[in-house]
């Protein structure tokens, strides 16, 4: 396990690298690049194919309300389109559109500008297509495939910034959810899942740092979400045990769309901060990446955004508007 004050440090390091233009190797170093090429061939052979090449078509209005829709467009790899599931209903844009509609009492127009297989590479055409609806809310589900691609950290991070600014400058709210932990994925096996579960928490950190840099804000997918992918992984992967089930693709859902309804100012905001809930972004970066669910987004001490540490920020449970504190 890597503990926070590490994972800190890498955050730091990656964030760092992708701001000054850099894309060297993070810790784990080139003889893990290898044997993520090794056994990831392995890994591949083991998992089975999903159905499809992408998810199910899902744009168009949801919600039974009258009223201007909110416009949210979906970004990203094949979570953020649903692959694997054939019923439009069990994505995650989907989910998410139901749900905004029923917080918010306005229909939601939903456009999926994701696709399976992305890496953050490919954001920026993305990016082109949700501009082109002006929409209210981009939702952005990547990261694993960069670590399936072994995509430098720091190149990754550095074109999830730059797709975030461009969302922000735009006037538009931005969630990402952060790179999964791929070490829960059955067919990989030791040495390398470990491997992956250390790359996929220093990926997500340093995405943490980056986005709420950025002006976005980010929950953590850690073990895409909860112990429950890693006990009971038949019923939350799909059939190809590498992408999750309708019910591994709710729960990731679930998990993100208090933050879209916070983000859209239809979410309470905590009073305040206090305790573990306030930290500095590298070290609620480095934390937000162990807890599953877990949101982050800047806020002020004292009238002032960034202390001694770096940006300030509160780590939030956004379930019935909780706090780590109250968690």
């Amino acid at each position: 396990m890597v503990w926070p004050a590490g994972m800190a440090r890498a955050a730091r390091k990656i964030a760092t690298a992708a701001a000054l233009g850099g894309g060297g190797l993070t810790a784990l170093g080139a003889t893990a690049y290898g044997l993520l090429i090794a056994e990831g061939l392995l890994a591949r052979k083991a998992i089975g194919q999903p159905h499809g090449l992408d998810g199910p078509p899902s744009d168009g209005a949801y919600g039974d309300f009258s009223g201007e829709p909110i416009r949210m467009a979906m970004l990203g790899d094949s979570t953020s389109v649903g692959l694997g599931m054939t019923d439009p209903r069990h994505t995650p844009g989907v989910i998410l559109a139901n749900g905004l509609a029923a917080v918010a009492e306005r229909p939601v127009r939903l456009l999926v500008a994701g696709k399976s297989g992305a890496p953050s590479a490919e954001l920026g055409e993305q990016v082109d297509l949700a501009l082109a609806m002006e929409p209210d809310v981009a939702v952005i589900f990547v990261g694993a495939n960069d670590i399936i691609t072994q995509t430098p950290p720091a190149v990754a991070v550095r074109h999830l910034t730059k797709a975030v600014r461009r969302l922000r400058d735009a006037g538009v709210e931005v969630v990402v959810g952060t790179c999964p932990d791929l070490g829960t994925v059955r067919p990989i096996a030791q040495p390398l899942r470990w491997v992956t579960r250390r790359w996929s928490r220093q990926l997500a950190a340093a995405q943490t740092v980056a986005v709420v840099d950025a002006g976005g804000r980010t929950v953590a997918f850690a073990d895409v979400l909860g112990p429950a992918f890693d006990t009971n992984p038949t019923e939350m992967f799909g059939p190809d045990r590498f992408h999750p089930s309708d019910r591994g693709y709710a729960q990731a859902a679930y998990a993100v769309l208090p933050s879209v309804c916070a983000a859209l100012g239809l979410w309470p905001e905590p009073q305040s901060a206090r305790g573990e809930a306030l930290q500095p972004i590298y070290l609620a970066a480095a934390t937000a990446a162990e807890e599953p669910g877990t949101e982050v987004t800047a806020t002020r001490v004292d009238g002032r955004t960034t202390g001694l540490h770096g940006k300030w920020v509160t780590l939030l449970r956004r379930r019935l508007g909780e706090t780590l504190d109250d968690a």
